[in-house]
């Protein structure tokens, strides 16, 4: 048997199987964890369902055939795909103002867009876009789903309390008919509503292992037709039919498709940005393999058997990746486990769930997403980061008052502005003779420091490239111009310098033009191989001495007669300064 290696030689680990860590010693807690999965997932789909306009049936099928997809192709062993809350919101609102929610070309657009997803997905792991998760920051994520989280707890608590409004509508709009009809208020559906909620919260700190969701929805149940309250005014869930998942495709016209392809992208960036981080979080504490391409590619065919199959799109849902972890599952066998207890309950018990309170759902989903708003995240970033504090809060305004697809595109924005922000300006200091920063050129006044007599050495901590050229070459100029004694030599510490492009070279360029008409001679230190290769593809090294190390740069602008060229560089690309080189 041949062992597979890396291109440097290294042993390759080996690819996961389905089911990866399943044996006999832990197959009785995977089975357990499954039927805790399956008690948590169906109370939730449901009400995630009702969300984005859905029959109950489109959340119950999206946990059967997609989740078993998910089970046998991801390489998480713990992620769970399903519909999420905020999910369900962005079906809701990209869908809603294209048809009308419940109605037939309603939920065949669910369907598209799940399908949609699911391409989308596909091509991002056939091009390894993983790394896209990375583009949105915490911040924005905290504000676009806080946004998304706000507009879901409105529509639950008008069904909470009773009250008669169009979920579909905008948020202000919805807020506005909640407090305008306030006065059609049930009594017994807030009785129920306020009920679960305690059951809920007080149960999950006393036994968090018991699933209270499910627990909430039989009793609540139980009471409804003992007393009758169906007829006294409280909502019920209806009849919902019996049977499995039908193979079917969404039949559309081109145009129709094409309006649904943003609403899917921003599906498809939200779960990225959440699913992969959720899925290498589990996979670094537990210590296995996690391949987020391989997830990537997973999540297309989820979504595909999901608009396939009568769900809707299915996304990483971290409060169930929490809740199989704490109940001891290492494997993907609880979403199997749950996708067919699903089925059985499609099949055989869906007489049970027609008189369920429509109160007692709205306080499981409340209950679900009221930690989605990130009241402590929204604390934490404004102690200890007020700018990203600001980003997260007008994502979270974007979200809900321009809308849930505008407010992914602004939060898409944000995060850009936010990193060009902090390109724009990477440390930029003059070091001190022992190589330590004396003085950092980004203050307002600048100390006006030298290296030594004459001497100012210069490290730029990041690639030089067009967002942060400009600042470099003010900077440089400051650090020539301020210096407390006239400076004959600029030597810049390159060893942090990774990458050059176009803008940077021209900058460079200008910046070795000024040093020239002023008779500031222009060193350079502890360069990369490869980046000294870029440079000199540039010709910004014609008349530029290169020193392997800042301390012989230093010792050839005392003796300038003496300096020698800079050795060859190495044909291998690793660095070969070490980190004490001075």
């Amino acid at each position: 048997m041949t062992t597979r290696r890396t291109a440097s030689g290294a042993p390759r680990a080996p690819r996961a199987r389905p089911f990866a860590g399943l044996n006999r010693g832990n197959l009785v807690r995977e089975l357990g964890a499954g039927v805790t999965l399956l008690a948590i997932a169906v109370p939730l789909n449901i009400g995630y369902a009702q969300i984005a306009g859905l029959p109950p049936t489109a959340g119950l099928y999206a946990l059967v055939v997609p989740s078993i997809v998910f089970a046998l192709t991801a390489s998480s062993r713990q992620l769970v795909a399903s519909p999420d809350a905020a999910a369900s919101a962005l079906v809701a609102s990209s869908i809603g103002g294209l048809a009308v929610a419940g109605s037939a070309d309603y939920a065949t657009m669910a369907l598209a867009q799940a399908i949609i997803c699911g391409v989308v997905f596909l091509l991002c792991a056939v091009f390894r876009l993983g790394f896209l998760a990375s583009f949105l920051s915490k911040p924005v994520l905290v504000g676009f789903i806080g946004g998304l989280a706000l507009d879901i707890l409105v529509s639950q608590l008008a069904k909470m309390l009773g009250v008669p409004i169009d979920s579909g509508r905008e948020f202000v709009d919805k807020v506005a008919e909640l407090a305008g009809n306030l006065g059609e208020a049930d009594l017994w559906s807030a009785v129920i509503a306020i009920a679960s909620v305690l059951v809920l919260v007080i149960g999950r700190r006393v036994a968090r292992l018991v699933p209270w969701a499910l627990v909430v929805l039989v009793c609540s149940t139980i009471a409804v037709v003992l007393l009758d309250l169906d007829d006294a005014g409280v909502d019920v869930l209806g009849e919902v039919p019996a049977g499995p998942p039908v193979l079917t495709w969404p039949i559309l016209d081109w145009a129709t498709w094409g309006a649904l392809v943003p609403s899917a992208l921003a599906l498809v960036l939200v779960t990225i940005a959440e699913g992969l981080l959720v899925a290498r979080a589990y996979a670094e504490r537990h210590g296995y393999r996690d391949e987020p391409n391989r997830d990537l590619f997973a999540f297309g065919l989820g979504n595909l058997a999901a608009g396939a199959s009568g769900g809707y799109v299915v996304g990483a849902s971290a409060s169930r990746t929490a809740a199989v972890d704490l109940a001891g599952s290492r494997t993907q066998l609880p979403a199997v486990v749950a996708a067919i207890g699903t089925l059985l309950l499609l099949l055989f018990g869906t007489a049970v769930l027609a008189d369920i309170p429509s109160p007692a759902i709205g306080a499981v989903v409340a209950v679900a997403v009221a930690p989605l708003l990130g009241i402590r995240d929204f604390r934490q970033l404004w102690r200890t980061s007020p700018f990203e504090f600001w980003i997260a809060v007008i994502c979270f305004a974007a979200t809900l008052f321009i809308g849930a697809i505008p407010g992914i595109l602004v939060a898409f924005v944000l995060a850009l502005v936010n990193l060009a922000r902090r390109a724009a300006r990477p440390a930029l200091d003059v070091l001190a003779d022992d190589g330590e920063p004396a003085d950092s050129l980004l203050d307002p006044a600048p100390k006006g420091s030298v290296t030594a007599p004459g001497v100012v050495v210069l490290r730029l901590a990041a690639p030089l490239f067009f967002a942060n050229a400009a600042s470099f070459v003010d900077a440089a100029k400051r650090a020539v111009t301020d210096a407390s004694e006239p400076v004959h030599r600029l030597v810049l510490d390159a060893e942090a310098i990774t990458d050059l492009d176009v803008t940077g070279a021209e900058a460079f360029a200008s910046l070795r033009d000024w040093l020239r008409e002023r008779d500031v001679a222009l060193s350079m230190s502890r360069m990369r191989p490869g980046v000294r290769a870029v440079f000199g593809r540039f010709g910004l090294l014609d008349g530029v001495e290169v020193h392997p190390t800042n301390r012989e740069a230093l010792a050839a602008a005392a003796t300038p007669a003496t300096a020698a060229p800079a050795p060859v560089a190495p044909d291998d690309e690793e660095d070969a300064h070490g980190p004490d080189d001075r």
